[in-house]
This record gives structure tokens, C-alpha cells and sequence, in this order.
């Protein structure tokens, strides 16, 4: 069995971890604090990753590579962007209870359903390992948390960190399911979004000194 090639309760702890720093970097109003969230998240991808490199090398430059992108500069260039532009986030659409409960619902909704269809999901005989379909079930949370704040947060450094997350939920839905194969590494590196986040940024900082807003809302009212 794979199980028996990983070390599966740190990889269940780590995995679900990751669930928690979710909520935090979405439920957060103060800009920094979800930033920090995100750096915790991302640290815990680097070590998920390393947990999987003990069944292919090749996992190790990834892991190396996620440390430098997600875990050192996207959180850098994020906390940079938030000293110049503010570090509250713009009111959300959905006020914090609400967006809690809702937050609440689509995680044990999506966890339960992807835990539960793992199979269906990935017609693959690594589905009926309990920890690869725990982890599943954690990258489809992950990943509707992330686009629940794309969905509902006005802010635009806040819509950026939810790209973050969407990526995370690839990530570990990637790693959780094609850990042996040497391409998963080479494929993980290369769909890193740090290039992508450092020109968002960027872009929000140039209408944020124009415009005194990151409220994508404001954004799209403006007429060039």
C-alpha cells in the first residue's frame, strides 16, 4: 500500500491544517493578518510536499520551489503592497457571521462529497487510501474557500489571496494524486503564480495611488 510508504498522520495533520489557515485568510479584515495566514498555509504546503518527495525525489525541488514562490516571496510581495495601500480590507458583500456560516456549510458540503466520491473523482486505485482521499477532500475545500473570496470579497489584494488559495487546492489535489510520477514535480513548479501576483499587485497599487481605492467595485465604475 502507498500508506505504507508515507508518513500519513503528518500528512493528515498538515492537510487538514490547511483548512484552518483557509478560514483565517478569508474571514480576516485586517489585511495583514490573512497574509500571515497565508504564509502559515503556505509553509504547510512546503512540508505536505516534503512529506510526498519521501516516495519521489523529484517532490524535494518542488517543495524547494514552493518555499521560495509561496512561502517567501508571494507573502513579501503582499505585505509590501499592503503597507502602501492600507491594511484594512475593504467591506466584503457578505458580512462576517453570514460568511462564517456559509464558509462553515461549503466545507463540510465539499469535504463530505469529494471524501465520500473520491473514487468517482479519480478513477484511480490510490482513491481507496484513506489519506489521499482525505486530502482530496481538503484541496476541493481549500479550493471553494479560495473562490467563495473571490466571489464575495470587494477587496482586490483580498481577491488576489483567494487566487493564492485556488492554487494551494490544485496543488495538494495534484501532489495527493500523482505523487510518484516524476512530472507531478516539473507540472507543479510550473504552474506557480507568483509572476501573476506580483503584476496584480502591482497593477492594484498603480489604481490604488490613482483612484485611493482597492475596491473592485469602485474599479469597475471607472471609465478611461
Amino acid at each position: 500500500m502507498i500508506s505504507d510508504l508515507l508518513p500519513v498522520p503528518l500528512i493528515r495533520t498538515l492537510s487538514l491544517t490547511l483548512v484552518i489557515t483557509s478560514v483565517l485568510v478569508v474571514e480576516s479584515r485586517r489585511l495583514r493578518v490573512a497574509a500571515a495566514a497565508y504564509l502559515l498555509q503556505a509553509l504547510l504546503i512546503v512540508a505536505l510536499l516534503a512529506a510526498f518527495a519521501s516516495m519521489n525525489h523529484a517532490l524535494y525541488w518542488w517543495a524547494a520551489t514552493a518555499l521560495v514562490t509561496k512561502a517567501v516571496l508571494i507573502p513579501w510581495f503582499l505585505l509590501r503592497y499592503i503597507r502602501r495601500t492600507g491594511g484594512v480590507e475593504v467591506k466584503p458583500l457578505v458580512g462576517f457571521a453570514p460568511s462564517v456560516l456559509v464558509a462553515a456549510i461549503l466545507m463540510v458540503a465539499f469535504f463530505r462529497l469529494t471524501h465520500g466520491q473520491a473514487g468517482l473523482l479519480v478513477p484511480s486505485a490510490l482513491a481507496k487510501e484513506e489519506v489521499l482521499r482525505t486530502n482530496l477532500a481538503v484541496a476541493s475545500t481549500v479550493f471553494v474557500l479560495g473562490l467563495w473570496a473571490l466571489l464575495t470579497r470587494r477587496d482586490a489584494v483580498k481577491a488576489v489571496i483567494g487566487l493564492c488559495l485556488l492554487e494551494n487546492g490544485v496543488h495538494l489535489g495534484l501532489v495527493s494524486f500523482a505523487p510518484g510520477l516524476p512530472e507531478t514535480a516539473l507540472f507543479g513548479v510550473a504552474s506557480e503564480v507568483v509572476v501573476t501576483v506580483f503584476l496584480l499587485l502591482y497593477v492594484i497599487e498603480g489604481l490604488f495611488k490613482e483612484f485611493g481605492t482597492t475596491d473592485t467595485f469602485q474599479l469597475r465604475t471607472l471609465r478611461w
